[in-house]
């Protein structure tokens, strides 16, 4: 996508809504001869209008006329600049959801001088017009893709500008000292001081906690805005294929007696308390001469490495070795050290009362279920739930999603810190200058007051055509 920093004249017109049949579609326009341009071919019912004189915010019933012939009759809602989205003058027309009328209304003005928009470009046009800051701009592609309370939930926080705000404070804080070491530099000869350098250094070190909490947030964030993929491992038959099953409620994977039945790896998704879970089940992990099965089992060990967290499967229905099984489970913790894993004892129907709650005081952290008698998964998805830090979501605090913010805030945060290595060191204020700007830069990179048609070129083309 080719982006200008300078906002353009010409329309732009696309479909708001999906192509395709429906009950209604929604044609949006964007540009100063919007208003305009949709007059010349609508027809009002009623008393006699035009769409020129019409308030902003209103709705009228009329004809899309193509000379004498009526192409529609559509509902046409009007915005006048500069309060509309895109902060120009805004039309949108919701006619029948035909594909063929959709068709011809986009043909009837993409003949008489509008073009079609660029992915973005409409969001493009709101931040370039100072609807709204980058970061909020990237916000509403967020909130289109969202398919979770959570990822809903920080998407909509940063679009109210939440995020924005906090950056902004940040920069306008570091701003104003900035300013004053820029002064000295000006009267370095007379070798005068116009920043105080505790206050300096106390509020680099507020700066420093916000950002390092902003960063932190993110590993949050980004589970909760992608989903938490979660492998389910363990030997051939302990039930992995059942137990994907009994959580997705449906005959998703397989089920055999036969050793070595999955071969590649299922997923499937479900959302537990509005955070997505991304569920893998994987070939079962044995020694095998089958060169099909050996390359599923390598996935399997790819996957793990993926994973945000580890089911591990074992069978309850064998003669149990605590001391092998806990063992295997000290292996695999200690391949995989950084990962969440969870021993699942499955098909516990097969146990006795007794032998249940020895296990439950052996091992109390294994959890025992039955997938094919769907038992104990309530626990099992408990359980997911907890791991899951979701209450600086409710405490309404601001979590970083966008890998892009992340590592802006990554390269602020490591200019700041040479800043205190400077002023530790009493450095001169034209280098300990250099590291603050950087940082200036960084922060503003990511609300847009500093940025390049590269930078808007890349954010936008990921945006959906008509939003």
């Amino acid at each position: 996508m080719q982006v200008s920093s300078s906002i353009s004249n010409d329309t732009i017109i696309a479909l708001a809504t999906p192509f395709g049949v429906g009950a209604i579609a929604v044609i949006r326009l964007s540009g100063s001869a919007a208003i305009d341009l949709v007059n010349d071919f609508f027809n009002p019912k009623g008393k006699n209008k035009t769409l020129k004189t019409v308030a902003s915010h209103t709705v009228h019933l009329g004809y899309i006329m193509d000379g004498d012939r009526i192409v529609d009759e559509a509902l046409v809602t009007v915005f006048k600049t500069p309060h509309s989205y895109t902060g120009e003058n805004v039309v949108e027309i919701s006619c029948h959801g035909s594909a063929y009328i959709q068709k011809e209304i986009l043909q009837l003005f993409l003949s008489k001088g509008a073009r079609h928009a660029d992915a973005g470009e409409f969001t493009l046009r709101a931040f370039l017009n100072g609807k709204m800051d980058l970061s909020q701009a990237e916000a509403v592609a967020d909130v289109i893709a969202s398919d979770s309370q959570s990822s809903h939930s920080i998407a909509m926080q940063q679009m109210r500008g939440g995020f924005s705000n906090e950056i902004a404070n940040l920069r306008a804080e570091l701003l104003d000292f900035a300013s004053l070491i820029e002064l000295e530099l000006d009267f370095s000869e007379e070798d005068v001081e116009f920043a105080d350098r505790t206050a300096f250094q106390e509020l680099i070190s507020k700066i420093t906690q916000v950002i390092k909490r902003l960063i932190d947030s993110f590993a949050l964030g980004n589970v909760l805005k992608n989903g938490i993929p979660v492998a389910i491992v363990g030997e051939p038959n302990v039930g992995k294929s059942t137990l994907l099953n009994a959580l997705l409620n449906e005959e998703k994977a397989i089920v055999s007696d036969i050793a070595g039945t999955t071969r590649d790896a299922i997923e499937d998704e479900i959302a537990l308390q509005g955070v997505t879970y991304r569920f893998i089940d994987t070939a079962g992990i044995r020694d095998t001469k089958d060169v099909v099965e050996n390359i599923g089992i390598q996935k399997t060990f790819e996957n793990i490495e993926k994973a945000q967290l580890v089911l591990h499967l074992i069978d309850a229905s064998n003669k149990l070795d605590l001391n092998n099984l806990s063992k295997e489970e000290q292996e695999l913790q200690e391949k995989y050290p950084k990962k969440k894993i969870l021993t699942l004892l499955n098909k516990a129907d097969a146990l006795s009362d007794k032998q249940i709650t020895e296990l439950s005081t052996i091992q109390p952290n294994w959890i025992l279920i039955s997938a094919k008698q769907k038992t104990g998964l309530e626990a099992l998805l408990n359980h997911l739930t907890d791991l899951v830090n979701t209450g600086a979501l409710s405490n309404q605090q601001t979590v970083v999603s966008n890998s892009r913010h992340f590592e802006a805030l990554n390269k602020a945060f490591e200019a700041l810190n040479e800043v205190q290595k400077g002023m530790d060191q009493n450095i001169s204020s034209d280098l300990m200058a250099i590291d603050i700007r950087q940082a200036l830069f960084h922060l503003g990179e990511i609300t847009g007051e500093i940025t390049t048609d590269d930078l808007l070129g890349n954010i936008f083309a990921n945006f959906c055509i008509g939003k």
